[in-house]
């Protein structure tokens, strides 16, 4: 009778031993997975910071598309255009 009784608490503790180590072993689990979400969560944020600037930037241009300062400095740049009696000086060395 001793011997079924003392093996008995020995199956309870090889029981609580392998439920202990089965939940440390997720809760390591868990905090790999933890890790590699907050380390995706800050390269995402980064993201939707630099589209933010990025969509600032354009909502800018858009004010600005209109102005006559915007019109005439696209048509030096793009078209080579130039207001009449104004004199172009090239630069020979470029």
């Amino acid at each position: 009778m001793k011997s079924f009784s003392k093996n008995k608490k020995v199956l309870k503790v090889i029981i609580i031993l392998i439920a202990i180590s089965y939940f440390i072993y997720v809760i390591i689990c868990q905090q790999k997975t933890l890790n590699s979400y907050k380390t995706e969560q800050g390269y995402v944020s980064s993201q939707i910071q630099e589209q933010q600037e990025h969509k600032n930037e354009l909502a800018e241009m858009e004010a600005n598309i209109n102005s006559d300062e915007y019109i005439e400095q696209i048509a030096r740049d793009k078209l080579d255009m130039y207001l009449p009696n104004e004199r172009v000086y090239v630069d020979a060395n470029k």
